[in-house]
């Protein structure tokens, strides 16, 4: 063992490593951004405020003081909603997930657990969700909290508070179900971008785009050609993922046009950016940076993995800006939900999205430069 060559070499290592700006993002700031990332929102879990919709059938001072300590629990915005509102259509009409019935007969019930030491004594709330939002479960969980604490100071040998879920659709849904169509999206998103960044600079390394510009080959064909390359791969990758969900998870999707439609349009909004990216990232390791940059907010901001309710006020916002959001709510919308009219209303703002962003990819896209 010779100290000086082992010393020598690793110098030769850490002086290769310094000038690899690709090995030395994913080494040391693709850890530092999951660790800022992750820590920004589930440090903030605590401070994340629900809004949950009440409405009070009791109307009285024990009813009143229950909302109370919803409000103290510090987790919930309280809206109250009109006794002779009807719950279920007070959901779908207010676009809201959640209404929690607190029964007329609360404040009778309470009393004679109290003060008659009742133990069979018990009032039901029920639970009017929309299973289609992804934070109705999280806001249920803590309200089971909440109710299983006040149970704990009552002597009744049952739960006093009892509660009863009624979603306003007809069909239940899994996690599962509203998972897959987030990774369709993801994974469409990625291979659209990077293999557009890594062709595009590989062939302009190579002279390759030099070459063609001189051809009977337009730059529209060119840029047509792969579009419909990157969309046959993509629902390559779609049917795949599509088999072994239904083959492992047995889940149950609706497939339509639509699939094709935001397949398409998260085809076209991405291999548009993978092209303004190589306009201004010549080089395959700064393009391949570039790409991860764009992309690593895309697959954590924007819903793909868990709902974004569970992140602070401003990343909310900020997930609302991205282009993979609304092809995730599209996907669900259409899949899931088979909601058209939400379908509609994602695939147009995408669809706006992908004109702009492919428009520019063209232009940015210029044969004579090369030459």
């Amino acid at each position: 063992m010779n100290p000086r060559i082992i010393s020598a070499n690793l110098v030769v290592k850490l002086t290769s490593f310094s000038r690899e700006k690709t090995t030395m993002f994913f080494v040391i700031a693709f850890p530092i951004i999951l660790i800022l990332l992750f820590g920004t929102i589930f440090m903030s879990e605590d401070n994340v405020e629900f809004h949950l919709c009440v409405q009070d059938l009791d109307r009285t001072n024990s009813s009143a003081h229950l909302v109370k300590t919803l409000k103290l629990n510090g987790k919930f915005k309280i809206t109250n909603v009109d006794p002779a509102v009807n719950a279920t259509q007070y959901v779908r009409d207010n676009k809201v997930n959640l209404v929690l019935i607190i029964p007329k007969d609360y404040e009778k019930s309470l009393n004679q657990s109290i003060e008659f030491d009742d133990p069979n004594a018990s009032v039901t709330i029920t639970y009017i969700y929309d299973p289609s939002s992804s934070s109705v479960l999280t806001k249920m969980q803590i309200l089971n909290a909440v109710f299983a604490y006040i149970n704990q100071g009552l002597s009744g040998k049952s739960p006093f508070i009892r509660t009863a879920e009624t979603s306003i659709l007809t069909k239940k849904y899994r996690f599962i179900e509203f998972f897959v169509p987030g990774i369709i999206a993801m994974a469409v998103m990625t291979l659209s971008l990077f293999s557009t960044v890594d062709s595009e600079t590989e062939l302009r390394q190579k002279g390759i785009i030099r070459k063609l510009s001189t051809t009977p080959i337009t730059r529209t064909d060119w840029i047509l050609s792969n579009i419909l390359y990157q969309f046959i791969l993509a629902v390559i990758c779609t049917i795949a993922m599509l088999l072994v969900s239904y083959a492992v998870f047995n889940v149950s999707l609706h497939i339509d046009a639509w699939l094709l439609a935001f397949i398409l349009l998260d085809v076209f909004a991405f291999v548009g950016i993978g092209m303004i990216l190589t306009r201004f990232a010549r080089e395959a390791q700064s393009a391949a940076a570039a790409a991860n940059a764009v992309s690593l907010p895309m697959m954590f901001l924007s819903g793909s993995f868990f709902p974004i309710e569970l992140m602070p006020g401003f990343l909310q916002k900020f997930a609302k800006t991205l282009p993979l959001f609304y092809v995730n709510e599209g996907l669900r919308a259409a899949m899931v939900f088979e909601d058209n009219m939400a379908a509609l209303r994602d695939a147009a703002i995408i669809g706006v999205f992908a004109a702009v962003v492919f428009i520019l990819g063209i232009i940015a896209t210029k044969w004579e430069e090369d030459k």
